[in-house]
């Protein structure tokens, strides 16, 4: 057996891209030639990502309290312990904790050719929100 440490501690999901305070731990860096990374993301209540789009979609597994996701022109939709969302490719979308409960997910998506696994867009407004 091969255990491998990617070396990475958690880290704080950047303000830019996510509202409210998120962890992450990168579970699976893209080792070439494989594209797909993953990671575990902790949401505290009320935190969120800004909208997005993965080039080539992205599975969110909900391990532990609710999650809310929301494609662009769809309603925002709770997602339980168990349950698994795909995302297609280039579908503009953000995803979160509801604003009662800690919620934490893994996410996979794969890079494209430059690299690029993530478009980051605006942040999700506090009317779009369901606080």
């Amino acid at each position: 057996m091969k255990i491998v440490r990617n070396g990475l501690g958690t880290m704080t999901g950047p303000a830019e891209w996510f509202a409210g305070d998120v962890y992450i731990d990168v579970i699976s860096p893209p080792a070439p030639p494989a594209r797909i990374m993953g990671g575990v993301v902790r949401f505290t209540p009320g935190a969120r990502t800004a909208w997005h789009t993965h080039p080539f979609g992205q599975t969110i597994h909900v391990t532990e309290g609710i999650s809310l996701v929301q494609r662009e022109g769809g309603p925002v939709e709770e997602v339980k312990p168990g349950d698994s969302v795909h995302i297609e490719p280039g579908e503009n979308h953000w995803h979160g904790a509801t604003p009662a409960c800690f919620t934490i997910q893994i996410a996979y998506q794969a890079a494209d050719d430059s690299g690029t696994h993530t478009v980051w867009g605006r942040r999700v407004t506090e009317e779009e929100y369901p606080g």
